[in-house]
């Protein structure tokens, strides 16, 4: 149903120029600890749910791998089950590829985050550190700050007086935002890839203005000990004037020559789904709010800016096919440029949404549906030890806020269901998403355990637990850290006032070049 493939034989795959899904199938921690460069994050605990998003088509060459390979043949095994055709698991995991000779790499999105040094390196984008910022700002110059990420990440944190306007949003809204080619535009983000593709954006679109991304993003304020603001919601003009508009089709349309962005019309697209050689991604760049006011049948919202920071979060095939789209033809062409020199096989759709192509539906699972059982009959079970709980919520949402003695657990490491059970004949389950509870339950029953204890879903979750003023308890320590192989401790420490790790992020971020070969770095395309 699968086969073994040894690492240097996979290597090889990865640089022949036929489509590949490489999909690490450990949690995100663990993930983020240790990697292939091209690696896609599926966590096991999700798999079946994710990988029809990551991998729409089930005949697309696909290899699986974790540490040692004993996760690795599990999800092959799944993955084979709901329909992909060409499975392959890393024989020997990580370990094995390390011992080829072969480097792993720590973080996320390593690809795009590469991308980003590699683009300051090579068009030599200028930036400002945060002193002269601050400096530049106390004085009252005649400078602009925008925020590159989306408005959710910047309400947590962002330079004071800055205005939010995401990446992708630039080559369509900058225009009613400068009133002057005097004023000096400082584009930021949390670290390094989106200040430098956001400055290097407006730099490639021909603004007269002076642009400059800031150097270590907010993390580089913090670190020299400047107040950072909290809360803010100033944000980009929701609406853009006409003049504005058209300066914005010029300048994308010199973007999109200039790096010889293609545009197809729905019926080729049509028939690269009907001849099934390849994998199509249709994405939807614009804002959230237009994108739940309506899109394409079947689009994936993928906004622009985050489309290149984190392009692994949406397509999962290496060479497939990226297709871009938008309502106004001004935003798809400049992110398309991004994504052509990313190495992506990226192409704009003519007409946007007015195109009325419609993707197919992905193929899917069934899985079969749990009883429910209610807040009150739970509340009762655990008062007379007959109900057992296990929440299989993320390990941070655990530690925060949990029923009281209620265990955590997740899909790759459960115990085995007799042993957690013990006397009781109903367990409980408690998830955010009806998918990952059912796939733990699966897995419970393929192991042919305990068939007589019966596994249930808490009718409303947390939520309703919790209006319902029931007994919740908090563990900060519980799960331990080593156990929390869904967290990545040094990614997301960094934002909660911790130096050292926003220190050790920036470390790994300007280090990532370093560690490249020729061949990953001839899959990038910026000349």
């Amino acid at each position: 149903m699968y086969k073994l493939v040894d690492p240097n034989t996979l290597k090889n795959w990865l640089h022949d120029g036929a489509e590949i899904a490489l999909f690490d199938v450990r949690e995100q921690g663990q993930y983020g600890e240790s990697h292939l460069f091209y690696g896609i994050p599926v966590p096991y605990s999700r798999l079946e749910l994710d990988a029809p998003r990551l991998a729409p088509r089930t005949s697309v060459r696909l290899v699986v791998y974790d540490e040692d390979q004993s996760v690795a043949l599990r999800a092959a095994a799944r993955l084979t089950e709901i329909g992909y055709s060409d499975v392959h698991v890393l024989a020997g995991g990580t370990r094995a590829w390390q011992a080829a000779g072969y480097p792993v790499f720590a973080g996320v999105h390593v690809p795009s985050k590469t991308f980003g040094e590699l683009v300051e390196h090579a068009r030599h984008t200028p930036s400002v550190s945060a002193p002269v910022l601050f400096d530049m700002l106390r004085r009252g110059d005649n400078v602009l700050v925008l925020d590159g990420r989306p408005f959710s990440e910047y309400q947590k944190m962002t330079i004071p007086g800055s205005i939010c306007c995401p990446n992708g949003e630039l080559s369509y809204r900058v225009h009613d935002m400068i009133d002057s080619p005097d004023t000096t535009i400082v584009v930021n983000c949390a670290g390094r890839t989106r200040s430098i593709i956001g400055a290097q954006t407006l730099i490639n679109l021909g603004l007269p203005n002076p642009v400059l991304a800031l150097e270590n993003g907010t993390q580089g304020w913090y670190l020299e000990d400047f107040e950072l603001e909290h809360g803010s919601r100033r944000r980009y003009p929701d609406n853009v004037s006409d003049a504005a508009k058209e300066r914005a089709r010029i300048a994308s349309a010199s973007v999109a020559e200039q790096y010889a962005v293609a545009t197809v019309d729905a019926d080729e697209v049509a028939t690269w789904l009907a001849e099934g050689a390849s994998s199509v991604f249709l994405c939807d760049v614009r804002t959230p709010d237009e994108f739940a006011a309506g899109s394409l049948p079947r689009a994936q919202h993928a906004p622009g800016g985050q489309l290149i920071q984190a392009t692994d979060l949406y397509v999962g095939v290496r060479h497939a096919r990226i297709v871009v789209f938008d309502d106004d033809g001004i935003r798809a062409p400049v992110v398309a440029s991004w994504l052509k020199q990313l190495g992506h096989n990226a192409v704009v759709l003519k007409d946007g949404l007015r195109s009325g192509l419609s993707m197919p539906a992905p193929a899917g699972i069934t899985l079969p549906a749990l009883k429910t059982v209610s807040v009150a009959q739970v509340a009762a079970g655990l008062q007379t030890s007959t109900m057992r709980v296990m929440d299989v919520r993320h390990s941070m949402s655990y530690r925060k806020a949990h029923i009281a003695g209620a265990s955590w657990g997740i899909r790759s490491r459960l115990p085995a269901l007799e042993t957690f059970a013990g006397t009781c004949e109903r367990v409980v389950l408690i998830s955010d998403e009806d998918g990952v509870a059912a796939l733990v339950a699966a897995e419970w029953r393929a192991a042919g355990s305990a068939p007589q204890v019966d596994l249930l879903q808490l009718e409303g979750g947390m939520k309703a637990w919790t209006a319902a003023q029931l007994p919740i308890e908090s563990t900060p320590t519980q799960p331990a850290d080593a156990d929390c192989i869904d967290y990545l401790f040094f990614v997301h420490d960094r934002h909660d006032g911790n130096k050292a790790a926003a220190r050790q992020y920036l470390q790994w971020e300007t280090g990532l070049l370093a560690q490249l070969d020729q061949r990953e770095l001839d899959g990038f395309k910026l000349d």
